[in-house]
């Protein structure tokens, strides 16, 4: 079997053999990859139910687990695209050493093979952290991308290089994820209000290094846009036929992304900016809330102290705006006056009660029954009435944050179960540590000769080995 090359994937950690000691690794190269195939091999082996995916190394529940994460990922896929599965290219995944294991600073990684057979790929999995299946799942997503692109070259060994960039696998995950409604509309509404944080030609600059190395909450930031964008495409006129094409073409091609996009999707050739005007589009349709979706008590405050405003105009014609509870502040005003000043409040409090939080209803319907009697002169107990309401939202706002403290408390306290969270940051830790940035003037050479003699031996840390050539 020929090794073509080996395509990484931007996902945090560094691939470890089954039972390798991190600290006790030898210098670099000194355990090719190669070396390692004999371990994870295996003789216990699983084949997904279509037979593209065989799964060796863990126990029996980590391999059946993988089998059917593998499968769903395709199904996901070929729903996407509307695609049958006409699959040629057999996946190998192996799952490497057990979870408790040292965290390596990258967990799994893609290869491309080549026997008698044609064409294998392999996705090397590390178990330190158990399968985890939303990582597991772009892995998988990574290699059928690869695979869709190996079915033309027939059963010939080519030593053209393949390559899929972050954003296309990203954004299919996230395509995915909104067709069955596991993607949160709040993160779309907020990369539309701020403008977005990559743009489409972000996003095609983005490397597999340099995603592996961005924070998570950039990483959500990129991954929302990327779907934005390969949903914009598959809701092209054709979208569906032009996405499989790009799959077909995608992992050979070599030059300007905008290029083969618009060769796949004509509909991009009517401007130069066709194509970031239906990235933006498709954020503000999909940040869109929906009439059902209720908002929570701090939101609907929010929007219900914007709403409570009487409109004005002074002796010289200008326009301004005076909260209701200074009401009295406004001056005399004619019957017409007062329907006017209160009438963009009435719609705004009408709108606010289709997604208002629940308890709040009551509320605005007082607020109104107030802004009809200012419109009709009827102020004399305005006053004592906006007070009690004031009293009545600020006591369910001082429920509200009795109730987030508690659910922190009882996360803080009962939690049997790292989150998560700050896998980045530890990723980022281990990296600094294998690959320091040393600074190269005179006093920090002479600060790095010195602090050797202030450190004991038992505490200096080893330097991590990884297996091959990674780009990060």
């Amino acid at each position: 079997m020929k090794r073509i090359f080996q395509l990484m994937l931007p996902i945090s950690g560094l691939l470890v053999a089954q039972g390798q000691d991190l600290e006790k690794q030898p210098a670099p190269k000194a355990i090719p990859v190669e070396d390692l195939l004999p371990k994870f091999s295996g003789n216990e082996k699983v084949y997904s139910h279509t037979e593209q995916f065989a799964i060796s190394g863990g126990d029996s529940s980590t391999r059946g687990m993988a089998a059917n994460l593998a499968e769903e990922t395709k199904q996901e896929l070929l729903r996407l695209t509307e695609e049958e599965d006409e699959w040629k290219v057999p996946i190998s995944i192996a799952l490497l050493g057990k979870e408790g294991n040292p965290v390596p600073l990258r967990t799994m990684a893609l290869d491309l093979w080549f026997n008698d057979k044609g064409y294998e790929l392999k996705i090397m999995v590390n178990l330190s952290r158990g399968l985890q299946p939303e990582s597991f799942k772009r892995a998988v997503t990574s290699a059928l991308v690869h695979a869709r692109g190996l079915r033309e070259r027939g059963k010939a060994a080519s030593d053209i290089p393949l390559s899929v960039p972050p954003w296309f696998v990203e954004g299919l995950r996230e395509a995915s994820a909104w067709r069955l409604k596991q993607s949160d509309r709040r993160l779309y509404d907020a990369l539309f209000q701020h403008g977005g944080i990559f743009k489409p030609e972000d996003l095609f600059a983005v490397t597999d290094a340099e995603f592996g190395s961005i924070d998570s909450v950039s990483k959500a930031a990129f991954r929302v846009s990327s779907g934005a964008l390969v949903m914009a495409l598959l809701e092209q006129p054709d979208g569906k036929s032009g996405i499989r094409d790009f799959l077909s073409a995608l992992p050979e091609f070599q030059g300007e992304m905008p290029a083969l996009l618009r060769r796949h999707f004509p509909d991009l050739n009517l401007s130069a900016t066709s194509l970031e005007k239906l990235w933006a589009l498709q954020l503000a349709n999909k940040g869109t809330a929906p009439l059902t979706e209720s908002l929570s008590v701090f939101a609907t405050e929010k929007a219900l102290s914007e709403a409570l405003k009487i409109w004005h105009h002074d002796v010289e014609g200008f326009l301004y705006e005076t909260p209701l509870s200074d009401w009295s502040t406004v001056g005399k005003l004619e019957e017409p006056e007062r329907i006017d000043a209160v009438r963009l409040a009435q719609d705004d409090l009408l709108r606010l009660s289709y997604r208002c939080f629940p308890s709040y209803r009551s509320l605005l319907l007082e607020y109104q029954m107030l802004l009809s009697n200012f419109a009709s002169g009827e102020t004399q107990n305005l006053d004592t009435s906006i007070i009690a309401l004031a009293g009545t939202r600020e006591n369910m706002t001082g429920k509200a944050n009795r109730a987030r403290d508690f659910l922190d408390w009882f996360e803080i306290t009962r939690a049997r179960e790292t989150s998560g969270a700050f896998e980045d940051y530890l990723n980022l830790k281990a990296r600094l540590k294998t690959k320091p940035n040393r600074r190269k003037d005179d006093l920090s050479k002479y600060l790095d000769l010195l602090d050797p003699l202030f450190t004991l031996p038992e505490q200096r840390q080893p330097s991590y080995m990884g297996i091959g050539s990674f780009p990060y």
